[in-house]
């Protein structure tokens, strides 16, 4: 379970957050709820968090300077500004501070359930679960090389982190500074999967998350799990889980 420490002056919009959160995903907990930043580093001055949800504009300490304290403190821990003013301003100095998302009020529950996620994936990549293993010596270096090996799980970290992104040959080779065709090839021989076969159980994956954590209707899922046409999602859904998107939430229990 994610614990969260959510800030934020408004006691009814606090409540909105809370029960936001609780009926977005069952992976996060509201284990403090603080009206502005003092409070907020009291809290954490005496116990743990894993992430932190708050607003900008708050009396005694406003949210810019909480992040800035936290991030004096806690360099790594995952920062989610929620605010109802979209000042370019506000927005600079919160991704100074290495904030993971910036979202406006009134909350876009798809946008929202978005930013939970992008928190998930980077405390499981922090704690190692999902990742790939690390070199043992010769024996674990591939044919084409420890260079080889580190490009392929740079880009399968970055398809499993990213699954409802831009995922063409063309921009993952250019992330890794490959080219398309010597990518395709590399990724086969060092996964023994095609590339398009691992993007698409990626995405299912992310697909079924969302459908067995969250509320949102199946086209919201298609889109947050890279698919723009709710239609083709079903089809690919259904040809790799054998069942419709429906039916596999309805079997799941939500």
């Amino acid at each position: 379970m994610i614990k969260v420490l959510l800030v934020e002056d408004e006691e009814v919009i606090r409540s909105g957050i809370r029960t936001l959160i609780g009926q977005l995903s069952d992976d996060f907990v509201v284990v403090k709820e603080a009206a502005h930043g003092r409070e907020a580093l009291d809290y954490l001055s005496r116990n743990v968090a894993d992430a932190v949800i708050t607003d900008i504009r708050m009396r005694e300490m406003d949210g810019l300077q909480l992040i800035g304290k936290i991030r004096e403190r806690y360099e790594d821990m995952p920062l989610l500004i929620i605010s109802g003013y979209s000042d370019f301003i506000y927005a600079q100095k919160a991704l100074r501070h290495g904030v993971l998302d910036y979202l406006l009020k009134p909350i876009d529950r798809t946008a929202f359930v978005s930013a939970l996620d992008k928190i998930r994936q980077l405390l499981l990549k922090r704690s190692g679960i999902g990742q790939a293993p690390a070199d043992e010596g010769p024996q674990a270096e591939s044919q084409t090389g420890g260079d080889g090996r580190r490009l392929i799980r740079k880009v399968k970290e970055y398809i499993n982190g990213h699954p409802e992104g831009d995922l063409r040959l063309q921009t993952l080779a250019e992330y890794v500074h490959l080219n398309p065709a010597y990518l395709s090839q590399l990724f086969k021989l060092e996964t023994g999967t095609n590339l398009s076969d691992y993007i698409t159980e990626a995405r299912i994956q992310r697909a079924k998350h969302l459908l067995t954590h969250t509320d949102l209707k199946i086209y919201d899922v298609a889109r947050l799990s890279g698919y723009q046409s709710p239609k083709h999602f079903m089809l690919v859904f259904k040809q790799q889980v054998g069942r419709t998107p429906g039916s596999f939430r309805d079997e799941s229990g939500i």
